[in-house]
Formats: C-alpha cells, structure tokens, sequence
C-alpha cells in the first residue's frame, strides 16, 4: 500500500465514481434524458449566471437535462466499452491459444489473418461496415469487440507457447493430463495477468473509438444516448452554450485516462521483468 501513489488513489476513486453513477445515477434526477422542455433550453449550469439549481449542469439545446443525459451518455458508454472490451479478448485469446496449440499451417493461416487485421486502419473498417449494413446495436457492439483482437492473439500466443514450453507444463502432459486440463487449469492462470493487463489498454481505446464514432453520428442512434452524441450535439453551441460539449468531454478524458493510469500500474505489478528490475 506504500507504494500506491496519490494519483492512482484518485484514478481508481474516478473509476469507481463512474460505474457507481452509471448504476445508480437516474435515482438521483428527476428528469427523464429524453424529457423536453423548450422554455428551458440552453440553461447555464446552475454554478453560472443565469443557471437554475434545478438543472445542475444546464440543459441542451431542446430543453433536456445535461444532468440525465450525462447518466444515460456514461452508462451506454461504459457497457458498449465492456462489452467490446469482453467480446474482444476472448476472442483474441482464442484465436491465440488456438495457433499455440496446433502450429504448422493453422498458425500460419491465423496469424496471417492477425497481421491483415493489423494493416488495415480499424475505423475505416468499421465505418464501410456500417455504411453497407446499417447501423445496429448488436453490429456495433461485435464491430467494437473485433478493435484490438489481434493484440490479443499475439500476446497470448507468445505468452502460451512460453508457458507449455517450461518443464512443469511438459511433465502434466507426462502425467497423462489432457489438453484442457492443460491449458484452463495450468497455462492460463499463468498467462491471466498478461490478458488483464491488455484489457485494462484496450478499454480506454474502445472507449474513444465508440464515442468518435458517435460523435459522427455513426455511433449510437437516438434515442439512445452516449458520451460520444452529446458531444457531437454540442459542437454547434460551443460558443453559446460550451457546457453541452464540456461536461461529456471532461467525463471521457478523465475516464480513460484513469484506466490508462490503473492498466499502467497493473502492468508494473503483474509483469515479472518489470518487478524483477525494480526489485
């Protein structure tokens, strides 16, 4: 605990913060994201000239609570963000553990499939698929999963081929242990901690990626809402009305870079070559 500094306490307090106001945030409004009130609109927060304690960050441009829109905007963010986050390492591990396993020409074949994934700019993937199919919740969220599943799979390849290659692993196959015995009970608890640590990297990036695709309005559709569509509907109000576009770009910066802040910990405590130089 001596060694946790200031600034991860006020990360992980942030993250917390977060998921406990998508949770359990809407409890707390009286208002609905999508209730209007024209006689309302563009309101100051209630900190500014003009502001009314009853919209506490202000309202948008028809009237709508920034306060409920926020909530809603965070906690669609945040599932989307975990779901792809979710959908892509355990793909990604697969296909990882899949290469280690076999070798010859199916590690050839998937891996060759990871470095085309890997050539290719993933936003322009995934705004051709959308453009071409349409945009749907459930195509959005596996779109959202597949950015970075093939950092997954190099990593976990790497990190399984090291592992069934130490003297332990060879003498469970020696015993007669079967290969899912193998990996899910020994190969893979001692490969987790490299797979958490990617997670805890690629979440910021799905973060950003889903609310830049929002922001385009390639994202999430009305009358759902995310961080990523307030932001874009406030970009025509900068002038007169900033607080549409600040409050939801505060929670983006600050949200990610805390994770960015927690993964980089994580990847100091969980690596061993890096606990073994600072030992």
């Amino acid at each position: 605990m001596k060694r946790i500094s200031p600034i991860l306490v006020l990360a992980i307090t942030v993250l917390v913060i977060a998921v406990l106001v998508a949770i359990v945030g809407n409890v707390f409004t009286p208002y609905g994201m999508s209730q209007q009130n024209l006689l309302a609109r563009l309101r100051p927060p209630a900190f500014l000239t003009g502001g009314n304690p009853d919209f506490p960050l202000g309202t948008d441009r028809i009237g709508r609570d920034m306060v409920a829109r926020v909530i809603a905007g965070l906690r669609m963010s945040l599932s989307v963000a975990i779901a792809g986050t979710i959908i892509g390492a355990v793909f990604g591990s697969a296909v990882g553990f899949i290469a280690a396993h076999f070798r010859g020409w199916v590690e050839e074949v998937l891996m060759m499939l990871v470095d085309f994934q890997a050539s290719l700019p993933f936003i322009l993937i995934t705004l051709t698929l959308l453009a071409f199919f349409g945009n749907s919740m459930t195509l959005f969220v596996i779109l959202m999963g597949l950015f970075g599943w093939e950092k997954y799979a190099r990593l976990s390849r790497g990190v399984v081929l090291s592992a069934i290659s130490q003297p332990y692993a060879k003498a469970i196959v020696a015993l007669g242990a079967g290969n899912g015995r193998l990996y899910l009970k020994h190969v893979l608890p001692n490969v987790a901690s490299a797979l958490i640590v990617q997670v805890t990297l690629t979440f910021p990036q799905i973060i950003l990626l889903e609310t830049s695709l929002s922001f385009l309005g390639l994202g999430i559709q009305p009358p759902q809402t995310s961080l990523g569509q307030i932001l874009g509907d406030g970009r025509d109000y900068l002038s007169t009305a900033w607080w549409i576009s600040v409050v939801p770009g505060s929670i983006i910066f600050l949200v990610t870079l805390s994770m960015s802040i927690v993964g980089d910990w994580l990847r100091d405590r969980l690596d061993p070559m890096l606990r073994v130089r600072t030992a």
